[in-house]
């Protein structure tokens, strides 16, 4: 997962309020989310929040749990109960594990303990706000399906949007799965020709006998089987769009043939004597380094020119994070229409498999999330999908792989407690560098105690030093 952008405005539509009773607290609180672009309200406890949510609701609330008036944990039951769709974070001193824990299954998002390093409520911040954000929006934005919510997308849109009305040739780069046939359909029905034919062949699929055919034509008895008169794409387009994928598999012959027909706009069909005029808009596409291929005399570099007038260079998913939450749930909803019918409910995306998307490094990009959440639909037995159901291998989520979710309510319970215990000690130690008296006298507990607590979970208290 890429780290945290502490200096974009990433989560600036996010509406958060900061609640607790220390005015230091929640003023730095509200300071530092401002390296997140997140403007952020403040109220002094949780009668003040109510007050404020009534007025205007927000997408996240931080909240300390001892506070005058009402508490943390009563704050956060009102809030679930009157603004289900509002997430909570709980702000926790040493000492209140079982509280933090009920919160947790109150439906609280997370816990940070304090005192918290600024970084570490950035990320989880961050993380809980695109969430928000990605389900706040019943349909992100998108523009003849591509979605564009963060920048690395949105520019490619907007070049789209210039492109569309020159009927000069497009170059689309990218790696596979990145989207670039939709790409270039988006090009096509935003242009003036998009009541004419979008015609598209993928270059890699046919050799060269029949790519050729398919491109250029041919005539009746031209070849073995060919009895009638047949049009290729580049005549049947016919004033509208040709995409021409997977070009980098084109011969260096054929790559002359399509020069030509680039220059002169005629073709001539197999078996013919004869040029015909042609009229259409090229749009290429490519997964391969270009400029390597040019200097291996792989490519014809005067080919690349004419091609690439217009180059479009389409982001890696991992590369475009904003997008994958907007692009999973798009996605589930095809899928849950087409695999369950247009009625059934869409499967909910737990916390859990969130994170797993999240964290997942997609090398098969947007085709490969498309893929998950196709299969996540289908395995999913009921109307959650968990980390598990998706299928992809490189889970960060995979140490933690057990969740409460996933176990029954007792065990999912202890569960809940364990792991608190596990990070409430290692922050301790973080704090003290490893000391084990100064950490144990932080927790409350005896030096014997926390030691013991240090062997159950595996802890080195060396890798704090």
């Amino acid at each position: 997962m890429n780290p945290v952008s502490t200096t974009s405005n990433d989560l600036k539509a996010l509406r958060v309020l900061v609640v607790d009773d220390e005015a230091d607290i929640r003023i730095g609180i509200r300071k530092l989310l401002g390296r997140l672009g997140a403007d952020a309200r403040v109220a002094e406890d949780g009668q003040h929040a109510l007050d404020l949510l009534t007025e205007q609701p927000a997408d996240l609330v931080l909240t300390d749990l001892n506070m005058p008036r009402l508490g943390g944990v009563e704050l956060l039951a009102a809030i679930k109960e009157r603004w289900p769709q509002t997430a909570v974070m709980i702000l926790t001193g040493f000492g209140t594990i079982q509280s933090a824990v009920s919160c947790l299954q109150g439906g609280a998002a997370h816990f940070i303990t304090k005192p918290f390093d600024n970084d570490e409520l950035l990320r989880l911040t961050e993380r809980v706000g695109r969430q928000v954000l990605a389900g706040r929006t019943t349909r992100a934005p998108e523009h003849d399906g591509v979605i564009a919510e963060d920048p690395a997308m949105r520019r490619v849109v907007e070049l789209v949007e210039r492109v569309a009305q020159s009927p000069l040739p497009v170059l689309v780069e990218g790696e596979s799965g990145t989207g670039k046939e939709v790409v270039a359909r988006m090009i096509h029905e935003r242009s003036p020709v998009a009541s004419k034919p979008f015609q598209a062949v993928n270059a890699a699929a046919l050799p060269d006998s029949l790519l050729e055919s398919e491109l250029f034509g041919y005539t009746k008895g031209a070849f073995t089987g060919a009895e009638h008169d047949r049009d290729g794409i580049f005549s049947t387009a016919d004033g509208g769009t040709v995409f021409l994928d997977e070009i980098a598999s084109m011969s260096p012959s054929f790559q002359s043939k399509l020069l030509r027909v680039l220059q002169e706009k005629v073709v001539r069909p197999l078996g013919s004597a004869q040029d015909r005029a042609v009229e259409f808009r090229l749009v290429a596409a490519c997964n391969q380094d270009v400029a390597a291929l040019i200097s291996a005399g792989e490519f014809r570099e005067d080919l690349f020119y004419r091609l690439g007038v217009v180059r479009i260079h389409l982001p890696r998913l991992v590369d475009r994070p904003l997008d994958i939450l907007p692009l999973a749930n798009l996605f589930l909803r095809r899928a849950a229409r087409t695999c369950l019918g247009e009625s059934a409910p869409v499967p909910e995306l737990t916390s859990q498999a969130i994170d797993a998307l999240i964290s997942h490094s997609w090398p098969g990009n947007v085709r490969e999330l498309e893929n998950a959440m196709n299969r996540a639909v289908i395995v999913a037995f009921d109307s959650r999908i968990l980390p598990h159901h998706l299928g992809i291998e490189d889970r960060a989520w995979k140490d933690d792989a057990a969740t409460p979710e996933e176990v029954p309510y007792a065990e999912g319970k202890q569960l809940a407690i364990e792991r608190f215990q596990r990070d409430f000690v290692r922050r301790a130690l973080e704090l003290t560098h490893g000391n084990i008296s100064q950490a144990a006298e932080r927790c409350g507990m005896t030096r014997a105690a926390l030691q013991r607590i240090l062997r159950q979970h595996g802890i080195d208290r060396d890798d704090f030093r």
